[in-house]
């Protein structure tokens, strides 16, 4: 098999890296050489996140350059925008149409864009873009949208729904499962 690239982006506090480990455990359950990278910017100051996965038969670097990206996992679409330039071109981004004002916007020094996904999609890219918040608060926490976005997400591996389920139920702490498991359903079935 191939290696694919993953890349899991957001604004620190959100749980990408969460995500990550859930996603890297499953491929490594599922058999894959699996290598994930993390890059923080002031991601306790809500600054930018990258998480990069990539796996297949032998991954030699977890590193993802412009234009190798499979999907992109967005969890504010600023992001989205942020890292479109590393979609292949069939690429796919799924994206949380949250909007979360980095900080130059917050002191005044700049305006959040208009029109973000429509820029996305007038590009020609492939966009999936979801109300994550809604459905995180439907299973039970705002604090869930990362994993309503790996539920979406899912879609687009050859891996079982149960085996999803398992990863979330072996990597998320106890007193969390089910309202995870709750926020993966949504975002499968959107």
């Amino acid at each position: 098999m191939e290696t694919k690239s993953i890349m899991i982006v957001g604004v620190g506090g959100q749980g990408s890296l969460l995500a990550s480990k859930l996603l890297g455990r499953l491929l490594m359950d599922e058999g894959y050489d699996v290598k994930v990278s993390e890059v923080h910017g002031m991601s306790q100051r809500g600054g930018s996140v990258v998480t990069y996965v990539r796996f297949g038969d032998k991954v030699y670097s977890p590193i993802i350059t412009e234009g190798e990206a499979d999907i992109i996992i967005s969890f504010e679409k600023l992001e989205a925008a942020r890292y479109a330039k590393f979609l292949k071109n069939d690429g796919l981004i799924v994206v949380n149409t949250q909007q979360i004002d980095p900080m130059p916007v917050i002191i005044g020094a700049a305006t959040y864009p208009e029109d973000v996904l429509s820029e996305l999609t007038d590009k020609g890219l492939n966009v999936e873009a979801m109300d994550a918040l809604s459905l995180a608060i439907e299973a039970g926490s705002p604090k869930a949208v990362n994993i309503v976005l790996m539920g979406r997400a899912a879609k687009q591996f050859d891996i079982p729904y149960e085996r999803w389920i398992n990863a979330i139920e072996n990597t998320v702490a106890e007193r969390f499962v089910e309202m995870n498991k709750k926020a993966f359903d949504l975002g499968y079935n959107f």
